[in-house]
């Protein structure tokens, strides 16, 4: 598996800093504004979801004693799901997060008892039915709680201004905090409206950070009852891996049927013919029959030398007998670029992890050797934790990616399908580091 390395790549544009701090820019930023948006609409929407929901479950209880009732309950959670799916598409719109949809409803075999029967046994329809019951009370607080906030906020930052315009107040003493019917106390109108205008300008520049505090209660119920089961997620992961697991086995199944095609068996072939050739000259010639003999043998070993290359190809016995440290030494030895090797493991981890670790560094060597221009590359290995580390950095020319159709890309997959995570850093004009890591399972 190679992997390009751009000889030209390109840095993406620096983007230029805001001479407005972030705190000043924020009540007037985009986001601000929809998440305040999402919550006004949240009580209207939350109020329909509520009364759908309360008439779902009244009607299909009330309906029970007949066997309407269990048909309308699933309508109802269907009805549910429906509604799920334009909370998930404003949240979508208004709140930047995107929520899968659900695990689909997989009914056993045609017909509408069968339909009735999945949704009923679907999770994901009874949580849509909860999240109309528990965003109500939620929906209403958030509502009251921003629209006062904002409101008040704004209203006294605006005080000062419309204050002193107000004719009607000219010929007043101040503002009255307290009477008791012979002693009053009046604040200066001056004092009142820097007061007022302090505490409506925190409020205003506190409102993003409350509306945002808000929206991730949205965030949490959108994420926890709307979106696929934990359970579900991790069955669609292990299904994608699975998928991997079976192409990169394909693919290893075809490149050895291939060596073995083009090489080992092509070259047995033609011994075979030598040898045929060689017995029948024995007794006419025999010198000549010597000599196709001797380079029948010659044939031989370079055969053998090709089947233990394919055998290595396949899994070192080196790897199996001394483990990682010698057989990433041995690996390092045979690249074209000068590696040096550290090894720090107190133990064997799996050998499924052992020989995926080992294959890893092997590509990445590989990708160094043809498409780097490094003169010397370092591969590191140690165990923290629960993970083994695995590290190959060179001093090529950068510019190493794990895009889509790339090598990287797919050594990525492999990792992945177990569990695992490669990083790469390579800036343009290097160095490269790529990082893997791998569950231990020891």
């Amino acid at each position: 598996m190679d992997t390009a390395y751009s000889a030209h790549p390109t840095r993406p544009p620096r983007p230029r800093g805001h001479r407005v701090p972030v705190g000043l820019r924020a009540p007037f930023a985009g986001r601000t504004w929809r998440e305040f948006l999402h919550l006004c609409l949240s009580l209207p929407v939350a109020s329909v979801m509520f009364g759908y929901a309360v008439a779902v479950v009244s009607t299909s209880a009330g309906l029970l004693i007949t066997f309407l009732g269990i048909p309308v309950l699933a309508g109802g959670l269907a009805g549910a799901r429906g509604l799920g799916a334009l909370e998930r598409a404003r949240a979508r719109a208004l709140l930047g997060l995107d929520v899968a949809a659900p695990e689909p409803l997989r009914p056993s075999k045609p017909g509408l008892m069968a339909w009735v029967g999945a949704v009923l046994k679907s999770g994901a329809s009874w949580r849509h039915l909860l999240y109309a019951f528990v965003h109500f009370p939620w929906a209403l607080f958030a509502f009251v709680g921003s629209v006062t906030f904002w409101s008040v906020g704004w209203a006294l930052l605006s005080f000062p201004f419309w204050y002193w315009l107000a004719p009607s107040y000219a010929s007043l003493p101040g503002i009255q905090l307290w009477g008791d019917g012979t002693t009053v106390l009046y604040v200066s109108p001056t004092v009142a409206a820097l007061v007022s205008g302090v505490f409506g300008l925190l409020m205003v520049l506190a409102g993003p950070w409350v509306f945002r505090g808000l929206t991730q209660v949205d965030r949490l119920l959108v994420r926890g009852l709307l979106g696929p089961s934990p359970l579900a997620t991790r069955v669609i992961e292990l299904e994608s891996d699975r998928g991997v697991v079976v192409d990169t086995a394909a693919a290893d199944l075809r490149r050895i049927e291939r060596d073995l095609h083009d090489g080992a068996q092509a070259r047995l072939v033609a011994l075979a013919m030598d040898l045929g050739l060689a017995k029948e000259k024995l007794a006419a010639d025999p010198q000549a029959a010597a000599r196709m003999v001797d380079e029948a043998h010659g044939e031989v070993k370079v055969a053998l030398q090709e089947l233990r290359d394919l055998a290595r190809g396949i899994h070192p016995a080196i790897l199996t007998d001394r483990g990682l440290g010698p057989a990433l030494s041995a690996l390092a030895g045979r690249c074209t670029v000068p590696v040096t090797v550290e090894v720090d493991l107190d133990r064997r981890p799996a050998p499924a992890i052992e020989g995926i670790a080992y294959f890893t560094v092997s590509e990445l060597l590989q990708n160094v050797a043809k498409h780097s221009g490094a003169d010397r590359a370092a591969v590191d290995v140690w165990h923290t934790a629960d993970q083994l580390m695995l590290m190959v950095s060179d001093n090529g020319r950068g510019g190493a990616s794990t895009e889509a159709g790339g090598g990287l890309a797919g050594l990525a997959e492999r990792l992945g399908s177990v569990d695992g995570l490669l990083v790469v850093d390579s800036p343009a004009g290097g160095p490269t580091t790529v990082t893997a890591e791998l569950p231990w399972r020891g």
